[in-house]
């Protein structure tokens, strides 16, 4: 199966058709490499669904804490939609490294979770779908590098060893539903066989939320 052109307004369509998956919310995660494109795609993405809520992981990580997040995201929005309740989570500054006031998240009909690690094993039980941005690791992070300047290159020197530890133990891009690609004219995506990281994540649900890093 080949990559596709997709209407974004189609792929919205398609999200909105999903059973929801976190209490009344289908919470669809946009995972990729630091650099592959993933907030800007959230970000269109989640005004072609009529301004849907985006939850970036950036805001629950720390630089103590790059990826032993997962906890904070069950107590402070996961398990808070299950019960069809607001979530609300203090989101982390990085620039002066400590964890601001709470903010308030709507159990919408669709929210969009996006950074790296949003399909990690002990979250996919609670995806309605998993889009992995499809754009090689070294030209993402190249991209990010690039982003940030040279007064980050130390900070992703970090980043670049912690990303390829979680992926080699936790890899995302096997169970993601749809892969998208950044093209000049919008996005592609290549669907995967159905059921298939269904199937992979219903054996994961079993393993259970011990199975976190």
């Amino acid at each position: 199966m080949t990559f596709q052109h997709l209407p974004l307004p189609q792929l919205a369509e398609t999200l909105r058709a999903l059973p929801p998956s976190c209490g009344p919310v289908r919470l669809v995660g946009v995972d990729g490499h630091a650099g592959s494109g993933k907030s800007t795609f959230a970000a269109r993405l989640a005004e072609a669904l009529g301004h849907a809520p985006v939850l970036h992981l950036d805001d629950l990580a720390s630089h103590d804490a790059l990826f032993d997040w997962t906890a904070r995201l069950r107590e402070q929005v996961i398990d808070p939609f299950t019960r069809g309740e607001s979530a609300r989570y203090a989101p982390y500054d990085w620039n002066v490294r400590r964890f601001g006031a709470p903010r308030a998240l709507e159990p919408a009909p669709v929210v969009l979770m996006e950074g790296v690690g949003a399909g990690r094993r002990a979250l996919r039980p609670f995806l309605a779908r998993l889009l992995w941005m499809d754009t090689p690791r070294e030209v993402s992070w190249e991209r990010g590098r690039r982003r940030d300047g040279p007064a980050q290159s130390d900070f992703w020197d970090g980043w670049v060893r912690a990303e390829h530890e979680h992926f080699a133990h936790d890899p995302s891009r096997p169970f993601a539903d749809t892969l998208v690609r950044v093209c000049q004219e919008g996005y592609e995506v290549r669907q995967m066989p159905p059921g298939t990281a269904r199937r992979a994540r219903s054996v994961t649900h079993r393993e259970g939320p011990s199975a976190a890093r």
